[in-house]
């Protein structure tokens, strides 16, 4: 499914984005089973944002959309697990990319991008705001929710507004779902890859730990 210009501009306009718009066209989704590791650690349009060692002996990759209530649930459940046990104890690489289902989860991912400016720490951790956050700035005004975050977080009304409205990287962020869409055959969120092999949907942290202990000790 490929969203037109039109048809993202009518979004817009049921969101209260509708000031922001000059968004170019977002692609969706399609099949299933990745080609390689190599597919998936191949460098993107926009650089990773990935915490823990770059030479961890594993390294998972997840895909999701900022308005997935799949993924909110595995950020607030299971992935702190993750992190307490296998992120922060250096054994773990874990790397975190946008797949914005809808316009509101390309918003959100936009302003994470532009509040973190590249530091991977602050993105993560705005990433668990939102999440966190979820059904305040989905449900309800989704311009007004995320201009005061934005500004809690530093930004300026003029820099959160700047954001939203960076064709730039919405295309940044459009081609790097159409090379996961395409390629690596993401068609939904969350969606992981460790060390190349692909898992669907949310995972619990039993099912994560049999398929890294093992990549650990070989």
């Amino acid at each position: 499914m490929i969203i037109t210009r039109r048809a993202f501009t009518a979004a817009l306009s049921l969101t209260g984005l509708a000031a922001l718009a000059g968004f170019s066209p977002l692609r969706l989704i399609s099949d299933a089973m990745a080609q390689s590791a190599a597919d998936v650690a191949k460098p993107q349009s926009l650089p990773d944002m990935g915490i823990g060692p770059a030479d961890a002996a594993v390294t998972i990759v997840e895909y999701a959309s900022m308005t997935c209530p799949h993924c909110a649930a595995f950020n607030a459940t299971v992935f702190p697990k993750l992190k307490t046990e296998y992120i922060d104890t250096g054994k773990v690489r874990y790397i975190f990319r946008e797949f914005p289902l809808d316009i509101k989860a390309a918003a959100g991912s936009m302003l994470t991008r532009c509040i973190a400016n590249g530091d991977a720490q602050k993105y993560f951790a705005v990433t668990d705001m939102l999440f966190r956050s979820q059904n305040d700035w989905v449900m309800k005004n989704t311009t007004e929710t995320l201009t005061r975050i934005g500004k809690q977080a530093g930004l300026s009304q003029q820099q959160v507004e700047a954001c939203l409205k960076d064709q730039a990287l919405l295309d940044k962020i459009a081609a790097d779902q159409k090379y996961a869409s395409d390629t690596l055959k993401v068609d939904s969120t969350p969606t992981f890859f460790i060390n190349g092999e692909k898992i669907k949907g949310e995972s619990s942290f039993e099912e994560f730990q049999k398929r890294i202990n093992p990549l650990l000790k070989s």
